[in-house]
């Protein structure tokens, strides 16, 4: 059964930019408090000082752009964080995921994880072969399990195996009948890059 993804998907992901970047201000902060005392960054605004003396190093390849904008953010109590935060479960869970599996009776979503993987490509920026079919469950907290479907052009690509809310033991249990019925897949060859 071919389905649409979740109604609202394009808005559910600005909700859930605002979600990320205010998480990864509040966690990186956490995180970086706790650190062993010779670690000199001890939150994500020494990180991005850090970058900025060392401008000529990865910045000019990465950027920090996501990590400005997260500095940006005004924490986890923050009003609209936490609309962001219940409306994007909301759009991913029962207003999405749920509902495309009741109208049409499904157990579980199947599709391939994304395409084979990408070359880096520093000048241009990476050329990313589509998003998959991560992003509502992820959001929603729904399991996802990824298994080796074959290759393509030498490269690995996957099959993903979405299931309702609490469905986890099935999931694996689906994820192990499709890995045993599609065999064993190759192990990837690891060729030299020429981009650098």
């Amino acid at each position: 059964v071919d389905v649409d993804p979740p109604a609202d998907a394009d808005k559910m992901g600005d909700y859930e930019l605002t979600v990320m970047l205010t998480e990864l201000k509040a966690d990186l902060n956490k995180y970086l408090a706790a650190a062993p005392p010779a670690v000199p960054t001890r939150t994500l605004a020494d990180v991005i000082a850090f970058n900025l003396h060392h401008a000529d190093q990865e910045l000019p390849v990465f950027g920090q752009d996501l990590f400005e904008r997260a500095q940006g953010t005004n924490g986890l109590e923050d009003e609209a964080y936490i609309t962001a935060l219940q409306s994007s479960r909301r759009m991913a869970g029962p207003d999405g995921l749920d509902k495309i599996m009741q109208a049409n009776q499904l157990q579980l979503l199947i599709a391939p994880t994304v395409g084979p993987a990408i070359l880096i490509d520093p000048i241009n920026g990476d050329a990313i072969n589509g998003a998959g079919p991560g992003s509502p469950p992820a959001i929603a907290g729904y399991p996802h399990l990824t298994v080796p479907m074959g290759m393509v052009k030498g490269l690995p690509v996957g099959l993903s195996l979405i299931g309702p809310a609490w469905s986890d033991a099935a999931i694996l249990g689906w994820g192990a009948s499709v890995a045993k019925l599609l065999g064993p897949v190759p192990p990837p060859s690891y060729r030299r890059s020429s981009v650098l």
